[in-house]
């Protein structure tokens, strides 16, 4: 999405529809898990907690003739997922059949660093397209699941790949959670981008304390596919692991006064990677990343991001008037609508890709431009940039940096 690199020549203001992103920090070691334990998922037992409903779907694209069945074994208390995986003949490539659960799953987040386990056993050990996939983090679990992150919105079902041995007995299948990743292409099920390539695409702690959905897979791959499935379950892994703990930018790059606020409105606090187009320390969140680091002026958060599926701003605008507060030191930066109608302040914001503002709505003794028109408040935190267009001013800004809560004193003077 960038136009401009760190390289570019002067800025004009006509010029600033642009990324700006952040730099590095320190991946420090908090607490850690020590002893090794099980959580489990899904079990096919009738137990509360653990019981869901799992649905076969076959292959539907373009005439696919994949088919496959679902069912539970009450007796043995297990899932029989089988099928067979044919050629979509327009396009002479394997399709899928898959089996899925929706539900609210227990938390998972102290696995981080550890296993998705799958207790199976199979009929067809040589079939090589079995795959996994769980969603978290989007609030469209069965589009995530459907697109891997190939078209807009479509991120959070991370997917990998298993295999399962000859034999008649049950056994536990270990995929490592660094195994998976939430681009992949949706024709064959192959990642796109490894978890090892870029670990933006890797389960986070975050993702794995909200599982939704969870998915079984035969696919790309032309065969007959039998899995028994006893149970689902994840592994705390059994030796210390490093955690991931959010930080600031080094001193010398950072632009603001403190550190951005936990528990950021609008579901901000939610991304907790950097999502922007060039390298930056893992442990940055968005809006560390976005609106504290003065190397990445010219950077912004993605475009259209209020838009996401677990941001989704205009549902949670407030009736009337909405306040936007500085996301480090909560002072009010902007309030809208204001001499204009809500649908007006939405086809201002969808015609940028990011929350617009007119000047009746800019609270101006805390936004600040510059002569390049950046746009900062008065604790210098970067907010957007000034883009003025033929209605006259406007302020283009990044949700992450407006997304504050206002603090104690503010909240006693906002009427």
């Amino acid at each position: 999405f960038f136009l401009l690199t760190p390289s570019s020549p002067p800025l004009s203001v006509d010029s600033l529809v642009v990324f700006r992103m952040r730099a590095a920090v320190t991946f420090a070691v908090g607490a850690a898990c020590t002893t090794a334990s099980s959580i489990d998922l899904a079990t096919f037992d009738g137990k509360a907690g653990t019981t869901f409903k799992f649905v076969e779907l076959n292959d539907p694209v373009m005439g696919g003739k994949s088919t496959g069945t679902w069912q539970v074994n009450a007796a043995g208390n297990f899932g029989v997922f089988d099928g067979e995986v044919v050629n979509v003949p327009s396009l002479r490539a394997p399709g899928f059949i898959k089996a899925a659960a929706d539900g609210q799953f227990a938390d998972a987040s102290a696995a981080l660093g550890g296993d998705l386990v799958l207790e199976v056993r199979s009929s067809t050990p040589d079939y090589t397209g079995f795959r996994a996939a769980f969603a978290a983090g989007t609030m469209s679990p069965s589009y995530a699941c459907a697109a891997g992150g190939s078209i807009p919105l479509s991120r959070g079902c991370f997917k990998a790949k298993f295999s399962v041995p000859a034999g008649h007995d049950f056994v536990q299948i270990r995929i490592p959670f660094s195994d998976f990743s939430d681009k992949w292409s949706p024709a064959t099920g192959e990642q796109s981008t490894t978890c090892e390539q870029d670990k933006r695409v890797c389960p986070t702690a975050s993702s794995l304390n909200s599982i939704k959905r969870i998915e079984l897979w035969a696919e790309g791959v032309a065969g007959k596919a039998h899995l028994e499935v006893r149970s689902i379950s994840v592994e705390v892994p059994s030796t210390p692991v490093a955690l991931r703990v959010a930080a600031r930018p080094p001193a010398e790059f950072g632009t603001c006064k403190g550190p951005v606020q936990d528990g950021l409105r609008f579901g901000i606090s939610g991304r907790t990677t950097p999502d922007i187009p060039v390298p930056v320390d893992e442990n940055e969140t968005l809006a560390e990343a976005v609106c504290c680091d003065s190397r990445t002026k010219v950077y912004a958060e993605p475009q259209f991001l209020y838009q996401a599926p677990d941001i989704s701003l205009y549902s949670k605008l407030e009736a009337g008037v909405t306040t936007f507060y500085d996301s480090v030191c909560g002072v009010p930066l902007f309030r809208a609508p204001m001499n204009r109608t809500l649908a007006e302040f939405k086809a201002d914001t969808d015609e940028h890709g990011w929350p617009s503002f007119r000047p009746a709505e800019v609270v101006k003794e805390h936004v600040i431009e510059d002569k390049d028109g950046f746009v900062f408040s008065s604790c210098g935190t970067h907010l957007g940039s000034y883009l003025p267009d033929e209605q006259g001013p406007r302020w283009c800004m990044d949700l992450s940096c407006i997304a504050g809560n206002p603090t104690a004193t503010v909240s006693q003077l906002i009427v």
